[in-house]
């Protein structure tokens, strides 16, 4: 891989007030996306392996892009502007008129559901690496509370203000 992307896995996603906290980096560091509720919830679904009756949006875009014969490659968080991430979903083409590869501006958040169900990298720039704040050591005391209160993480209680000021 490229020296200016480093590879993220998702570390945690927590409950705020407005949506949730999804926590993403590596051994290095974690930093924090806020993303809405509905996709918090998609994130954690897809990491618990939790099957739906009925297919939610990030499934039917996976179903459009598989009929249509395009596979995700890779996601990038590649740019990070007053507080807004963004993203490009990298997908490939390949039939017999020849290869293609597509590069689609995206929601992280978006970008990420569908990494998640594709099992595909999920990769962060550089500069957006390191320009972003370390908030392992939130996340540790968050997962660290949860583990001494029985929660599961993730399991949609709201822990009691694990972000405190950090919430949007």
């Amino acid at each position: 891989m490229q020296k200016d992307l480093v590879t993220a896995t998702i570390r945690g996603v927590m409950p705020t007030a407005n949506g949730c906290a999804l926590f993403i980096g590596n051994e290095q560091k974690t930093f924090v996306i806020y993303v809405d509720a509905f996709v918090g919830n998609a994130i954690q679904m897809t990491l618990n392996g939790i099957k739906k009756d009925r297919p939610l949006t990030h499934d039917l875009i996976g179903h459009i892009l598989l009929g249509l014969g395009a596979r995700l490659d890779h996601v990038i968080v590649n740019d990070s502007r007053e507080s807004t991430f963004y993203a490009r979903i990298i997908l490939r083409m390949e039939n017999e008129i020849g290869k293609k590869i597509v590069e689609i501006d995206a929601r992280p958040s978006d970008s990420i559901v569908l990494a998640l169900q594709h099992k595909r990298p999920i990769y962060v720039a550089r500069a957006v690496f390191d320009a972003a704040d370390d908030m392992t050591e939130i996340l540790e005391r968050v997962l660290k509370q949860q583990a001494e209160e029985g929660e599961e993480p993730g399991s949609g209680e709201e822990p009691d203000d694990p972000l405190g000021p950090l919430s949007p």
